[in-house]
């Protein structure tokens, strides 16, 4: 219907954007002949660990692997109870099962989307070990009211920080009240490389050491200390987020701008907006749109060639691949989780997408709305 191509990643732009730099660091790479656990890697990390003012981060195959590296290390398994969300990606659970423990779903704030932390408490059984908030869509968890809970019930705090990377609370840092922030490279991300990557960072330096064991087959340097994983994050990938991770603070701003332009375009349409709490440094990882017609706003961006998708449509507990019974565990009701998965819809959202873009895709969705009243 339309020649106007906006797509909803970003990836090849900022490659060319970046590309002299990147394909530096990438020939750098091959030229050394390190290509695995090389020094690229351990560059990375304190790297990373610095911007993130904390004292360690270790570098893993995945954010999926960060979670659950984290459970094998602190012992969690079989038997013990972890409270997340259900409005999430599923790794998040995924690595509560692959731990073999049973995972504990509450509900949103629907405001936010993040993790009621008004429900916690609810859900604190005898078998419960840990809680892991997730920063969905880029906005902080509010973790001060998580972290006193968490205190006084004696549980570990492990944040899902795969859409957060950069954001803040209203008085905190990711990281400052958890035990340790699992994070996600791979290259959607607002911190993204160019396959799969993640980290664990945290200011538990023994924590760090046992992930550091358990990435590398139990190994720290050639003597196996015990059974492991191969979960190593890879040179190559490291390199580039070098490169990238220097310009992370420019681009979340970018994204800030775009959803500034969103917010006050979008203002007054029937859609339910995103909310960014005051204070609150919300980094737009997505900028998350709701409305009872979805699918129809969808096909009709479609058409107009502007591509939205869903994140996430189908919430955990109601995926094929739940394991209804003694592995899985749902406190209180999960209505707000259920309605809001029935209504999300992702806008384009990267540094890259232009003013004019922004502007074209607002006016779709206003004339959309505008034929819906």
């Amino acid at each position: 219907m339309s020649a106007v191509k906006i797509g909803f990643y970003g990836h090849v732009r900022q490659y060319h954007n970046l590309k002299a730099e990147i394909d530096q660091a990438i020939h750098d790479v091959l030229e050394s002949g390190s290509y695995v656990m090389g020094p690229k890697v351990g560059q990375f990390e304190k790297e990373l660990a610095a911007y993130c003012h904390s004292k360690d981060a270790v570098g893993v195959n995945s954010g999926t692997d960060a979670l659950w590296l984290a459970l094998i290390a602190w012992g969690i398994g079989p038997g013990d109870e972890v409270i997340t969300t259900s409005n999430t990606f599923f790794a998040t659970a995924e690595a509560i099962w692959l731990a073999g423990a049973t995972p504990v779903f509450v509900d949103i704030d629907p405001a936010t989307c993040n993790i009621d932390p008004h429900l916690i408490e609810a859900a604190i059984s005898a078998r419960t070990k840990a809680i892991f908030p997730v920063h969905l869509y880029g906005q902080c968890a509010r973790m001060r009211e998580v972290a006193k809970i968490a205190k006084a019930h004696k549980l570990l705090v492990l944040e899902d920080n795969a859409q957060a990377l950069g954001a803040r609370g209203d008085d905190f840092a990711i990281g400052e009240l958890g035990d340790a922030v699992a994070t996600s490279f791979i290259i959607q991300k607002n911190l993204g490389c160019f396959g799969d990557g993640g980290a664990l960072v945290t200011n538990d330096v023994e924590l760090a050491t046992k992930i550091r064991k358990l990435r590398n087959h139990g190994s720290l340097k050639r003597s196996h200390h015990s059974v492991g994983y191969n979960s190593r994050l890879d040179e190559i990938h490291a390199a580039v987020l070098s490169v990238k991770l220097k310009q992370l603070d420019k681009w979340n701003d970018q994204r800030r701008a775009i959803a500034k332009l969103y917010d006050e375009g979008l203002k007054g349409t029937s859609l339910k907006l995103p909310v960014a709490l005051p204070r609150y440094r919300h980094i737009y990882h997505l900028y998350v749109i709701e409305t009872p017609h979805r699918d129809a706003l969808q096909t009709y961006l479609q058409e107009r060639g502007i591509t939205a998708l869903t994140h996430y449509p189908i919430a955990i507990h109601r995926q094929e691949g739940y394991p209804w019974g003694h592995s899985a565990r749902i406190s209180g009701s999960l209505a707000h989780t259920e309605k809001s998965a029935a209504q999300v819809l992702s806008l384009p959202m990267y540094p890259e997408l232009t003013a004019e873009e922004a502007h074209m895709t607002i006016e779709a969705i206003r004339a959309w709305d505008r034929s819906k009243k």
